[in-house]
This record gives C-alpha cells, sequence and structure tokens, in this order.
C-alpha cells in the first residue's frame, strides 16, 4: 500500500488548482475542513468552483479572498449569523470579484453528487418543480416521466463531479483508510464523485484500529489522494467526539465580515498572519482546548467473526 500522508500544505499545492471544482467538506455543518480553506487562501487559488452543502463560512471566506469564479450550491453564510457578507458583495456588487451563481437546492446538489459518485448521466427530481431554479440554472431540464400515467413533469438534473474533495474526519490510517462517525452529510458521495480526495484526520492510527470496523469507512482508501494529519482541522465547526462547534468564532467572523474592510483584517489575523493551521492552533490557546470534547458516549461493540 501507499503512504499517502503529507502535509496539509503540499496537499494543497499538488492536488488543487486553479479553476477545480472543490467540496471543502460535505457533512453540512459539522466536520467542515477549515485548515483546508485557509490554506487554499494562503496558496492564492483562484476561479474556483466551490461546491458547498452549506460548508457554513467556508466559502463565504474564500470568495471574499478573491479565490471563487463559481458557486454551485443552495446557499453561502454563516448559519448561526445569516448569508454571507462577502458572498453578497461579490454576487450583489462584483466585489472583490464577480461571481457565478448555480443554483442548486440542497437536495438536487445532493442527487447531482449522487449521480457523479455512481456514472449516471443524470437524475430526475421533482422537489425544483414550481421554482426558479429551473429557469435560473440552465443545466437543469425540464422533462416528462416515462413511465408516469398520466405523464408528470420532472427535472433533469446532470451529475456533479467534483475535481476535489477534502473531507475531515476523526481518524484515518497512512494509507488513505478512515473512520467517520456522526452525521455523514454528502461526505460519501463527494468523495466517490471526486477526481481526486484529500483527507484531513483529526487523528492518525494504524490500519488495524481501521480495519477493526469496516462499517464507520465512508470511502475505500484506494480513491483517496493524500491524508494529513490535522488535529482541529474543522475548528470553528463541530466534530462528533472530539470537538463543540465554536459559536463565538463564527459570531466574531460575521460581525466583522459585515464590512470589507473588516472582513480584510480578520483574514489578516487569522490566516495570511498566520504560516500553518499550528500557529493558528496557537493563536487559539486555551480557547481551543476548552472546546475539546472529554466525554464518553461510546457505541456498543460489535461482532464481526464469520465463525
Amino acid at each position: 500500500m501507499k503512504d499517502k500522508l503529507v502535509a496539509l500544505a503540499d496537499a494543497v499545492s499538488a492536488h488543487i488548482r486553479d479553476g477545480d471544482g472543490v467540496v471543502l467538506g460535505a457533512s453540512l455543518e459539522s466536520n467542515i475542513p477549515f485548515a483546508a480553506t485557509h490554506e487554499i487562501i494562503r496558496q492564492g487559488k483562484k476561479q474556483l468552483n466551490a461546491i458547498a452543502p452549506i460548508s457554513d463560512a467556508s466559502t463565504d471566506m474564500l470568495i471574499g479572498a478573491g479565490c471563487v469564479a463559481l458557486v454551485t450550491g443552495a446557499w453561502v453564510g454563516n448559519v448561526s449569523g445569516g448569508l454571507g457578507h462577502n458572498y453578497r458583495r461579490a454576487a450583489e456588487r462584483g466585489e472583490p470579484e464577480r461571481i457565478v451563481v448555480r443554483d442548486h437546492s440542497n437536495f438536487s446538489l445532493a442527487m447531482a453528487l449522487t449521480a457523479g459518485a455512481y456514472g449516471l448521466p443524470y437524475v430526475p427530481v421533482r422537489s425544483l418543480l414550481g421554482s426558479d431554479m429551473v429557469g435560473s440554472n440552465p443545466e437543469f431540464r425540464p422533462a416528462v416521466d416515462p413511465f408516469s400515467d398520466p405523464p408528470r413533469p420532472v427535472v433533469l438534473v446532470p451529475p456533479l463531479e467534483p475535481d476535489v474533495a477534502v473531507i475531515a474526519v476523526p481518524r484515518a490510517d497512512r494509507f488513505g483508510n478512515s473512520h467517520h462517525w456522526g452525521n455523514a452529510g454528502l461526505a460519501q458521495e463527494a468523495a466517490l464523485a471526486a477526481g481526486r480526495v484529500i483527507v484531513l484526520a483529526d487523528e492518525i492510527v494504524a490500519p488495524d484500529v481501521i480495519a477493526s470496523d469496516p462499517g464507520r469507512v465512508l470511502f475505500p482508501g484506494f480513491r483517496v489522494t493524500a491524508v494529513c494529519h490535522v488535529p482541529a482541522g474543522v475548528h470553528p465547526s463541530p466534530m462528533v467526539g472530539r470537538w463543540r462547534r465554536d459559536t463565538e468564532f463564527f459570531d466574531d467572523y460575521h460581525r466583522r465580515s459585515r464590512e470589507r474592510s473588516g472582513f480584510l483584517a480578520w483574514l489578516d489575523e487569522w490566516v495570511l498572519s498566520l504560516p500553518d493551521h499550528e500557529a493558528y492552533r496557537a493563536r487559539l490557546g486555551g480557547r481551543l482546548e476548552a472546546l475539546r470534547i472529554t466525554g464518553e458516549a461510546l457505541a456498543a461493540p460489535v461482532n464481526y467473526a464469520a465463525e
């Protein structure tokens, strides 16, 4: 097996390219790989297509830093604050650069990634009927269900095949095999649909730890391009059993990013003035340790014996 453990900066440099379609976390509000978001900004990646199944403030940060040309998703913002200020400035005023928005609902985005994961040419959905999205997203195709009697309308949604999916997990081995627990959201679909997968692991463990519980493996190690050991790489988002959500940090970001000048000051303080995620953790200091989950609510053991 190939050892895939690399530094985060090296993974971003080698595997995220200008113009790529990128999924940064796909578990909705949890397990968002903010450390990768910050590194993308430090390296000045440009013209990205941010494929955003929520991803909280991550996409808003990328837009404000001028990394994004296209947003494919249902919403960009800060769950505890509201619509992202950088997103609004870029969409409404072209500041710092104008972005194109390819509208989806959360459900149609999920179905598009599912189609990409399983090699489907499209998926028919009905939930978009009656919405403005059928007109605002030129990739959607109104059609008729050939199996219904009488005929019923559907909307054909094309597959999404991201160039890169960055997925944060509680633990992984050096070879790309990983465990995920809690809400998976679209992490499995995104990883299977993507051309390259970067795993951010809170902990690196021996392969036999992963092999001991295959039911927690969302995608096989051979689908993974790089593994990065990044403790608390999801801060300020939560990770089940590891880190609580830093709501105060989110709220501070939302308040300061209301004006362009405030966002730039925040960006310099928390991203650009820091060389890497280790320095970010050091700046958080005791605040980060206070977010560590120390209690236990263990799952019942299972028996995988064959005889």
